[in-house]
């Protein structure tokens, strides 16, 4: 790979895979399109600090002052990409989940089987919340605000269905789902091998017992 624009050493080619679970996959029919796309798909795999202004433009195919009549700072592109990226992400998850058998068991197991086909994806990258969380401390409000919100939505859901399911301490079973999902894709990233998902449902099938 040859260094580009920005000093970033990855590029995917122009006739790239557009993964549904992404917000790159959205059409680019304005020019904040194609920037939040630029910017998500170099954001989250060169990362969010490693990446420049600079790098986003020449990716996009935009001029400076077009980025920043759409967001004023870098903080604020970060922001929209993590609020795009979530968006698109929890779109295809839950609707993914809703075509499962509807038992709480079933959603709550069959998480994990989704999860692994987003990890076999090859151009899977990791979740960007955890990639931005780990990048920025907590002075940075709005980053881990968008953090929290996504959280809040996979939380949500996971307490309803550990409800329905019927298990003791429902804030407690929420928080270790909460492990073992982001777990397993912290190590599926690391690894590359998408089968932590499934050994991931197998520790969830014992908790749920």
């Amino acid at each position: 790979m040859n260094e580009s624009a920005g000093g970033s050493l990855w590029r995917m080619p122009e006739c790239e895979h557009r993964p549904v679970w992404s917000v790159t996959a959205a059409p680019r029919d304005t020019a904040r399109d194609r920037i939040i796309a630029a910017a998500s798909t170099l954001f989250c795999h060169d990362g969010f600090t490693a990446t420049g202004i600079d790098a986003v433009i020449a990716r996009a195919g935009t001029a400076k002052a077009t980025l920043y009549n759409h967001f004023p700072s870098k903080a604020a592109l970060i922001v929209a990409v993590l609020e795009a990226e979530g968006d698109a992400w929890r779109h295809w998850f839950f609707e993914r989940l809703a075509k499962l058998e509807q038992t709480p068991q079933a959603r709550l197991l069959g998480a994990f089987d989704i999860l692994y086909d987003w990890f076999a994806d090859p151009y899977f990258y990791g979740c960007p919340y955890i990639k931005a969380a780990s990048e920025f401390d907590s002075r940075h409000a709005d980053v881990h605000g968008s953090v929290a919100h996504h959280k809040r939505h996979m939380t949500a859901w996971l307490k309803a269905d550990l409800a329905a399911a019927g298990v003791d301490d429902v804030d407690q079973a929420t928080r270790c789902f909460v492990v073992l999902i982001d777990g397993a894709i912290v190590a599926a990233q690391s690894s590359g091998d998408p089968a932590f998902a499934l050994n991931a449902k197998q520790l969830a099938k014992m908790y749920i017992r």
